[in-house]
């Protein structure tokens, strides 16, 4: 079998295909490739990049997707759409795969890799990954992507990481603490804007963003045999301390009570762009976002710095990201996965401006040399993954209950905690 590393990104957007039939030929809603070719694999993606509703995106993917079914003729990508609701998706792949339904090859969210390790489900990938692509990962990209025999069974192609964003405006210099955030973001909503936005709706990413403030201060969700710790001891003192932060805001009026509707970091942007808020907390691919969607005068008016701590000392931040992986017991449909998750690492992280999980790639292209990819890089001394458990996702889904409860008042937060340290107990004495 033939899979070829995908060309360097520089080469890749200058190619012109011979034919723009040939490729539409090629590329269809549910399909890449022959629809005659002789073998088949499926592959369960998401909406961001080959059918990216942005134009130049999905034309960028495009190309690579072409270029790598030309270099293995006789297969057939059948490629199968996930939804916006990641936690349900996922749970799906899962049930189908133990069914024998699944997908041969699937995007994988960075917080479900241990739950499909659990479950058995990942093909090894090892034999197709090189002993210096392995250890040039990231320690905590590495270390997720490993299961218990040693073998690489997924590979993270992307990593991200939560920053502060500001209007420098209205808030001039980067806060450095809790305290100066609070007292910036007040300074912008007595000015009559929205202080401060952040996710803190029912979903994965209101708890993501919401755990850097809790692991700032060393707090701890599980211990060394998986078992969930936070609602007890040091731990407990810390969690309560990081909601009552959140808490802070939206009682003061420094964050608006609507935070607890936001579930999308499009909303966030969105109130960038409309000139509503000073501050949010997103994303670092959202950079990025700001310089394509604003005028150029607007969006030089946004800065990125690290999340704020409890002190200066004190600092942390999400990082995430996407994994491909295999669950086909087929030898040629692993090989054939592991060489889609080469063309997404490294021609698509340059496109997409999306953080490569090996370093060595930093220095490959050159679209990861800005001033923000420094700033990007220095939090990521900070960064810290979610743990790598199966009781991880319901961790997450009682935190996203917790916060809406607190935040909209119908519960304190000792008694949020005590309720969802309680589900995540029967959840995890049934794992």
């Amino acid at each position: 079998m033939n899979i070829t590393r995908p060309s360097l990104f520089a080469a890749l957007m200058a190619t012109v295909l011979p034919s723009v039939v040939q490729a539409e030929d090629l590329i269809t809603r549910n399909r890449v490739g022959p629809a005659d070719a002789e073998n088949a694999l499926t592959f369960r993606l998401t909406a961001f990049d080959l059918y990216s509703a942005d134009e130049a995106t999905a034309e960028a993917f495009g190309e690579l997707f072409t270029d790598f079914i030309l270099d293995n003729p006789g297969w057939r990508i059948d490629t199968q759409l996930q939804t916006g609701a990641i936690a349900q998706e996922q749970a799906r792949i899962i049930e189908q795969a133990r069914a024998g339904r699944g997908p041969d090859c699937a995007m994988i969210d960075s917080s479900q890799l241990a739950t499909f390790k659990q479950a058995g489900l990942l093909a090894p990938m090892t034999p197709f990954f090189s002993d210096e692509e392995i250890d040039d990962l990231f320690p905590f990209v590495r270390d997720g992507v490993t299961d218990e025999n040693g073998d690489i069974v997924a590979w993270w192609w992307f990593t991200d990481l939560r920053v502060l964003y500001r209007d420098v405006t209205q808030v001039p210099d980067a806060p450095e603490t809790w305290a100066e955030m609070q007292e910036a973001a007040q300074s912008v909503a007595d000015a009559g804007l929205e202080g401060i936005l952040f996710n803190a709706g029912r979903d994965e990413a209101s708890a993501f963003d919401w755990l850097a403030h809790f692991w700032a201060q060393g707090g701890a969700l599980v211990d060394d045999d998986g078992r969930p710790v936070f609602f007890e001891g040091e731990n407990r003192e810390k969690f309560l301390r990081a909601v009552q932060l959140y808490a802070d805001l939206v009682e003061s009026g420094a964050a608006p009570a609507r935070v607890t509707a936001l579930a999308s970091y499009d909303d966030l942007l969105a109130s960038a762009a409309a000139g509503s808020t000073g501050m949010f907390i997103g994303g670092n691919w959202m950079y990025a976002q700001i310089q394509n969607t604003m005028p150029e005068d607007q969006a030089a008016n946004w800065a990125v710095s690290a999340l704020p701590g409890p002190s200066t000392d004190e600092r942390a931040t999400g990082t995430g990201g996407w994994a491909i992986a295999a669950l086909s017991d087929d030898p040629e449909k692993v090989e054939i996965c592991a060489g889609i998750a080469r063309l997404y690492a490294g021609p698509g992280n340059a496109f997409q401006r999306l953080l490569p999980t090996s370093a060595a790639l930093y220095e490959e292209y050159e679209e990861f040399a800005g001033a923000e990819f420094e700033v990007f890089a220095d939090a990521l001394e900070d960064g810290q993954a979610r743990p790598g458990v199966p009781i991880y996702p319901e961790i997450s889904n009682q935190i996203q209950i917790l916060l809406g409860d607190v935040l909209s008042g119908s519960a304190s937060a000792e008694d949020a905690l005590d309720a969802a340290a309680a589900e995540v107990m029967d959840a995890f004495e049934r794992l």
